[in-house]
């Protein structure tokens, strides 16, 4: 058997920083080692022990394309929310007259900012919900693939089938029932 080696696929150490990454760990060898054991072939399973590990790594590559992207929105997002009202702000200042209404409106202003924030931080939880349940769908999905093309491999090339035939010291035969034992009858008085 021919050795894959073992690796462990694992996002890049600027991403697990991030509590919402979730790496999926695959040891190729533990999986090459049960596949043998189930009777696949070396070379089969050294291969769909590659194919497993090349599918997940693009699911993390999709992932990590999704997150990313989801981030430069939302920074993008908050750029402009920011600039609009900072600029609402510095057209309002130009022209009030007292302090008191520069507080009143500062304070419209931070509520209207803050609740812009908050409306983003909910359609981010949902997009990052949303991205959660689409990788558990590939992920199931490769499982369910990577099933079905060992079960073909089992019924295209099955193990060989070894008859052995008992030896005569281990036949399987009843043994014989004991005799009854003699009927004696007793002379009759």
């Amino acid at each position: 058997m021919a050795w894959i080696g073992y690796s462990i696929l694992e996002l890049p150490i600027h991403q697990k920083m991030n509590p919402m990454n979730h790496a999926i760990p695959f040891d190729t060898l533990a999986f090459v080692k049960e596949l043998e054991e189930a009777g696949i072939p070396s070379a089969h399973a050294e291969a769909q022990a590659k194919a497993l590990a090349t599918v997940m790594r693009q699911v993390d590559a999709r992932v990590d394309d999704l997150a990313a992207r989801r981030d430069k929105q939302t920074e993008e997002k908050l750029d402009t929310l920011a600039d609009r009202n900072e600029q609402q702000v510095k057209g309002r200042l130009d022209g009030l007259a007292t302090r008191q209404e520069l507080d009143f409106r500062l304070a419209i202003v931070e509520a209207n900012l803050k609740r812009d924030i908050e409306t983003t931080k909910a359609e981010l939880r949902k997009d990052i919900e949303t991205a959660k349940v689409e990788t558990i769908k590939w992920v199931i999905a490769t499982g369910i693939v990577i099933l079905g093309g060992v079960a073909t491999i089992n019924r295209l090339f099955p193990p060989p089938v070894v008859y052995a035939m008992p030896t005569p010291s281990h036949e399987m035969r009843l043994p014989t029932p004991p005799s009854a034992p003699p009927v004696v009858s007793s002379p009759s008085r």
